[in-house]
């Protein structure tokens, strides 16, 4: 955390920086449910935004992260959910690792409280938030949390989770209410549903968090049902019942049959909050779902409406959060890692350590300031925590273990690839190589960003963009475009077969909407949303390349740090070129109308797809829903047909005998939606006033394509 003392210039540009950082990280967790942080690591940026914004109160705005939740919504994801607004604003709880600032939050209770109050602590679980609304005690409405004040409806798929009742039971409940809590899934169901989807070659979930939250938003209820979830609820907004605590409460929604945990006790000090606390520190292992921390909440309802709530969290609950597991083990040596950005990053070679699960042998030390701030020494022993099962950090030292006569570590002046003098921006955290064009680790990274699978998803990794680096075939993102069949034969391991399917992914490629392209090309700060939001605001290349400081600002979200960003890049000669050449070879830089359906030939066809295609398997998908069908993620009793590439899944195999589903290969799919053999590419990426069969056979042989230019 920043603790120096900034001048105004400096503290603009990191609130901003942290900002940006902030944000990203936000919609990794709540809507790619793939967090790229620690929750520490992001409260501890957190903290150091809210005391920035509190020393430069004029640098603080309303679109703040400070002052907004997070937010899972997300426009067309998953073909969208139905979006209402929630009754009362479903805030977040403000986070603490400290008992002192428990005490703390206990002394601005007492004083602003008339009367003397008891706590109620509970356990703090480590799902997706869910809103329940009961009318005449039928389930009518679930919404996840969304942005705060408005949810997606998930009602279909929550009435597949088992232990939610359909209908209340007993009596005495409102005849309109909320209740709210937390869908989980065990670790058991997390087990085995990781242990399918690696059968069925689809990616693994990072924890049971992520996994909850993304079988939530499946678009088939019935598949949600048989993922294993279940809820529990803690928390009825003050005002929709008469009870006097918010304990008696739930001891009332609990007859009703909803599912309230016991794990929870009324406190009367700050002593027995700890004992709490220290008890599930260690009780939490033995139990069948995660658990990430206490909530302390102030238990009397009419004291929690006398707190009242701040802009994002209410005033009358923390949260008190568990340290992650942590490990010792020593430092066998340090290697300085070049990004795609030119930041230099410190990661040190550990003795390897059980952690979480995993046997960790890397960590990173972040940079320069966090290794003096560690004061770490050749040799040392440190601990290494991996909370969330996210990346492994380095967070102290154990002094008592080092060596007489260790020496610091000296950070290197010079680039690790490039040798160029390394340089450090006012108000960055990070030493950069400042050689973009020439350094090539840099110029590797960049490529290996394009061509990922959220950027332009070309079928090529890190050691096949190394051979076309060092064979001088590709130093931009352009040079793909312009690639041979007969170069691509000079790779190792490369046959006909393996050039063919890179040629048609990228030209599959052409087909990526302008959003991911512009996330592609990789302007520094411009990560997926951002890249999303400029698209969408600026709706081409030509308008956001123009576009003045006053204007990129006006995109909500984009502070000066990304404007600067998005400027500079767009006044380079180089990357102007590059733009110029990926626009000749066909990809999209404006914002298009969606594709037409191409037919209605698999009209009313529920397929499922498995295994290697001869074209990508997203592009697979477009495919069938070009057509009128509809894309499923698992076989099922109500699947037409399963479409089997090479090496198709045997659990889906197995599934589709067991259903007696028709199994069709590539071949059948195409004469299906009267696709002629060898001629699926105009098939399958053809698009509204799209390139003629001539052009599309020219850019298969690498013959380029001249467009009017209007960058």
């Amino acid at each position: 955390m920043c603790t120096r003392v900034m001048d105004f210039t400096e503290a603009k540009y990191r609130i901003e920086q942290l900002k940006a950082v902030l944000w990203e990280n936000s919609r990794k967790y709540y809507v790619e449910n793939a967090p790229t942080m620690s929750d520490y690591e992001y409260d501890q940026l957190m903290h150091e935004l809210e005391m920035l914004e509190a020393q430069y109160p004029e640098y603080a705005t309303e679109d703040s992260p400070t002052r907004r939740v997070g937010s899972d919504l997300e426009e067309g994801r998953n073909g969208g959910f139905a979006k209402y607004p929630h009754r009362y604003p479903m805030l977040s709880l403000s986070n603490t690792y400290s008992i002192s600032e428990v005490e703390e939050f206990a002394e601005r209770a007492e004083k602003g409280l008339e009367h003397g109050f008891t706590y109620c602590c509970e356990l703090k679980f480590d799902g997706t938030a869910i809103c329940l609304t009961y009318r005449h005690g039928i389930l009518f409405r679930a919404l996840t949390r969304g942005d705060g004040v408005q949810g997606d409806d998930v009602t279909a798929n929550v009435r597949h989770i088992s232990n939610i009742p359909q209908r209340l039971s007993g009596s005495g409940f409102p005849a309109d209410f909320e209740i709210r809590g937390e869908i989980l899934m065990p670790f058991e169901s997390f087990d085995r549903l990781n242990h399918e989807r690696e059968l069925q070659e689809e990616p693994l979930f990072a924890n049971p968090r992520n996994a909850a939250s993304g079988s939530l938003k499946l678009l088939e209820p019935e598949e949600v049902g048989r993922r294993g979830l279940f809820c529990t609820l803690y928390h009825i907004p003050a005002g929709q019942v008469d009870y006097p605590t918010h304990d008696q409460a739930l001891k009332a929604a609990s007859s009703w049959g909803l599912p309230i945990s016991e794990e929870r006790r009324v406190c009367h000090n700050i002593q027995e909050i700890e004992d709490f606390i220290n008890h599930w520190d260690t009780a939490r292992k033995e139990l069948p779902y995660a658990t990430d921390g206490i909530v302390i909440k102030i238990n009397e309802l009419a004291n929690q409406t006398a707190l009242g709530y701040t802009a994002k969290s209410p005033r009358w609950a923390v949260a008190y959060k568990f340290k992650a597991e942590q490990a010792c083990t020593p430092v066998l040596s340090i290697d300085y890692q070049v990004g795609r950005t030119g930041a230099v990053t410190p990661v040190a070679n550990l003795e390897p350590v059980l952690l979480s699960g995993t046997m960790v042998k890397r960590a990173t030390l972040v940079n320069e300031d966090q290794m003096r701030l560690l004061d770490l020494h050749e040799g040392d022993w440190v601990y290494v925590e991996k909370g969330g099962e996210i990346i492994p950090k380095i967070t102290g030292v154990e002094e008592s273990r080092r060596k007489p006569g260790a020496r610091i570590p000296a950070f290197p002046t010079l680039c690790p690839d490039c040798g160029t003098p390394l340089e450090r921006e006012e108000g960055e955290a990070k030493w950069f190589c400042p050689n973009s064009k020439g350094c090539p680790t840099q110029i590797k990274g960049r490529l290996e960003h394009f061509v990922s699978r959220k950027a332009m998803n070309l079928l090529c990794g890190e050691a096949t963009i190394g051979q076309l680096y060092q064979l001088n075939l590709v130093h931009d993102a352009a040079d793909f475009y312009r690639l041979k069949e007969y170069q691509l034969l000079q790779l190792d391991g490369w046959k006909e077969k393996s050039a063919r399917r890179f040629i048609q992914s990228v030209l599959a490629s052409r087909d990526v909407p302008f959003e991911r392209v512009l996330f592609a090309i990789g302007i520094r700060f411009v990560g997926e949303t951002t890249a999303r939001d400029l698209a969408r605001h600026f709706g081409n290349i030509d308008a956001l390349a123009a576009a003045s400081q006053e204007e990129l600002l006006a995109v909500p979200d984009v502070g000066e740090v990304i404007a600067r960003s998005v400027s500079a890049f767009f006044k380079d000669p180089d990357n102007v070129a590059m733009v110029q050449s990926l626009r000749q070879s066909g990809l999209r830089f404006s914002v298009e109308a969606s594709r037409e359906k191409a037919s209605d030939a698999l009209k009313g066809l529920s397929i499922v797809i498995s295994g290697n295609f001869s074209i990508s398997r997203d592009a697979m998908k477009a495919l069938i829903e070009a057509h009128g069908g509809k894309n499923s993620s698992g076989v099922s009793s109500k699947t037409d047909y399963l479409l089997a590439g090479s090496k198709p899944g045997p659990e889906k195999m197995k599934k589709a005998a067991e259903f007696g589903v028709k199994v069709i290969d590539e071949q059948q799919f195409m004469s299906m939606i009267n696709v002629p053999e060898g001629d699926a590419f105009s098939g399958a990426f053809a698009r509204t006033g799209s390139r003629s069969d001539a052009e599309e056979k020219a850019s298969l042989s690498g013959t380029e394509i001249m467009e009017p230019t209007l960058f």
